[in-house]
């Protein structure tokens, strides 16, 4: 008779690999939800139409003069090489130059204060103020989670600004002269880089040390690479790039509170959570306590 000990088989190797697609198709949905998410809730709007649909005009400028320019000869060179299936590398080339045009000039200086806004606000929909009120004020009287925003009370960023990425996208832009392989390699490099800083906000929220945050994204790795890539793809849509930076902003924070609901519930925690009165979200807010044990009460 065979010892049990022995009868027990690793999972079949399709086992892990639909773990890794299930993972995959979750992280990049997020991006896709928060389009929803921020045209389903009309607080939101003020946020682009005030803030940023201004430098969505001056990006189509950015965009019209490259693709009047440069499109013509870059498709003409990557043809030499691609045949006609040069002109995907030349659009993707192209949007990425200007793609490195808009986020040196606008990006780090006017888009990531409404992406903070949008994050934030999102957290407390979902029932996490008490990750934001202690890094900026809260007003819990307004009738909306975007009027709940005060002033951060410490520095606030949804992603920091550095000149290096900058000079990151504009050395992985030659990948797209690569046939066949190198426009993939480029979306997935950035995205990847992308991916990896759409929850700085949350981690600094949380006070996380550099070696914590880097463990977690570390972890979460093979997500934040179809997450960023989804993202990344969406910011290449010209004139709309900016849009979709605050519904990616949305998309973020739909995923960490996601992930902060599965933190608290594994520490034991429970909810914790400000969560929003009856109706569409937009109306009082009242505060959830840990769920208590089942009761039910008989009635004489």
């Amino acid at each position: 008779m065979p010892d049990d000990r022995w009868t027990v088989s690793a999972p079949p190797p399709f086992h892990r690999a639909g773990g890794y697609l299930r993972r995959a198709s979750h992280a990049a949905s997020f991006p896709l939800r928060g389009i929803g998410y921020f045209c389903r809730h009309r607080e939101f709007h003020p946020l682009f139409a005030g803030r940023l649909l201004p430098l969505a005009l001056i990006s189509f400028i950015v965009y019209l003069i490259l693709f009047t320019f440069a499109f013509l000869p870059q498709f003409a060179f990557l043809a030499i090489f691609h045949g006609w299936g040069a002109w995907v590398n030349a659009v993707v080339l192209v949007l990425g130059e200007g793609l490195v045009v808009t986020q040196g000039l606008f990006e780090g200086f006017f888009v990531d204060e409404a992406r903070v806004d949008v994050f934030d606000a999102t957290l407390i929909k979902t029932g996490y103020t008490d990750l934001v009120a202690p890094h900026r004020i809260v007003d819990a009287t307004a009738p909306t989670a975007v009027r709940m925003l005060g002033k951060p009370t410490v520095a606030a960023a949804y992603q920091p600004w550095s000149i290096v990425q900058i000079v990151e996208l504009i050395v992985c832009l030659p990948l797209n002269l690569v046939p066949l392989v190198g426009t993939p390699a480029f979306i997935l490099i950035s995205g990847s880089r992308l991916g990896r800083l759409s929850h700085y906000r949350w981690y600094k929220l949380r006070g996380l040390t550099r070696k914590e945050r880097n463990a977690e994204i570390s972890r979460r790795g093979w997500d934040y690479l179809w997450f960023g890539t989804v993202a990344m793809l969406l910011e290449l849509v010209p004139v709309l790039s900016f849009f979709f930076l605050l519904t990616s902003a949305a998309g973020s924070a739909l995923w960490a509170a996601e992930l902060e609901g599965q933190r608290r519930q594994a520490e034991g925690l429970g909810d914790g959570r400000v969560v929003p009165g009856a109706g569409e979200g937009d109306g009082a807010i009242v505060a959830a306590e840990d769920e208590p044990p089942h009761y039910e009460d008989n009635p004489v």
